[in-house]
């Protein structure tokens, strides 16, 4: 019989239509990815999802999913090629070419001046690691961008969307407070994001 663990996880990506990538948030912070095979029975787990889940490690290959329980459905969506980005995405990146800064974050906000979603930029200049494959893989780990909003505002399903823009140095990454408010919904219609 093979080994098995227990733990919390995260849904990163999809590799294949039924391997996926999870990370270990349990893992003191090291957020190390794994691939997982998931079974036809399992219940649907979508990039995002936060997950208590049964892994069985077999001799060789991906881990097998044995058993996951949902506890969040934070939803993650990886947009490549993207034209007409929004203009507080471009700000953010402005202000860090001019500060000679490769990260720069900012809270954004709501006609009534409420937070409504954490924005960060990272450089992603030409020839250099791709930022937006390393946090699609798991190589640069998103869960502390979540984790950072959830200290601040409470743990809550979240929309992150990852963006690669078509013509611009730079990968975004936005982290919408709430999935199903009009921030999330706008961002998706805009982007033509599944639902």
């Amino acid at each position: 019989m093979d080994p098995t663990t227990n733990g919390e996880y995260r849904v990163l990506s999809r590799r294949t239509e039924t391997d996926l990538v999870f990370v270990d948030r349990s893992a003191d912070e090291s957020y190390d990815p794994v691939t997982v095979t998931v079974p036809e029975s399992a219940p649907t787990l979508r990039p995002g999802y936060a997950v208590d889940a049964t892994l069985s490690w077999p001799g060789s290959g991906p881990a097998e999913l044995v058993d996951a329980d949902v506890r969040r459905r934070t939803r993650f969506e990886f947009l490549d090629d993207v034209t007409g980005l929004f203009e507080a995405a471009r700000e953010t990146w402005r202000e860090a070419s001019a500060a000679g800064d490769g990260v720069n974050s900012r809270v954004t906000r709501n006609t009534d001046g409420d937070p409504n979603g954490a924005l960060y930029v990272f450089a992603n200049p030409p020839g250099g690691p791709d930022v937006f494959e390393e946090l699609q893989s798991g190589t640069l780990p998103l869960e502390p961008l979540v984790e950072r909003v959830n200290e601040d505002d409470g743990v809550a399903e979240r929309e992150v969307f990852v963006m690669r823009p078509a013509d611009d140095p730079f990968v975004v990454v936005y982290v919408v407070f709430e999935p199903e408010g009009l921030l999330a919904t706008t961002v998706r219609d805009t982007y033509d994001c599944p639902r």
